[in-house]
């Protein structure tokens, strides 16, 4: 096992429509296992007591990234539906998730600088009503 030693390149792939997107900077999906279920009691006599929940919840994925003006009509395309989004780390390795397209919102268009938009995809773990938590494969 490696540790990534630099964040360059990881990019996003939907599974329908290929996107005209450029990613820059690609925050991937976090893991949350919730606060802690309080079991305390009144045969507790020192310690609050408490228990991990059972449930696992994964966090949205974010970016920026530059584009091509063709990513409005594929983008429509992509907003709310629910598809297989994988993210490649710089080592190959692959991360698919269920989840939507929450948004694109393009950052202010400025003289000297690449135009560019923020992105964010909501992970639903949810494929075609089958409860589908991530899947990592390693290269």
């Amino acid at each position: 096992m490696a540790r990534l030693k630099d964040g360059f390149s990881t990019i996003i792939t939907f599974q329908t429509p290929q996107t005209s997107i450029f990613e820059k900077e690609v925050t991937p999906p976090s893991l949350d296992g919730g606060d802690a279920i309080n079991t305390t009691g009144m045969r507790n006599t020192a310690f609050r007591t408490s228990s991990p929940r059972s449930l696992i919840s994964v966090g949205n994925i974010s970016g920026v990234c530059a584009y091509d003006t063709d990513a409005y009509d594929d983008l429509v395309d992509c907003i709310n539906v629910n598809q297989s989004i994988v993210v490649t780390f710089p080592d190959s390795a692959t991360l698919t998730v269920y989840g939507a397209l929450k948004s694109f919102t393009p950052n202010s268009n400025k003289e000297g600088e690449e135009p560019t938009a923020n992105f964010e995809i909501s992970v639903t773990n949810d494929n075609n009503g089958t409860e589908t938590g991530p899947v990592l494969a390693a290269e």
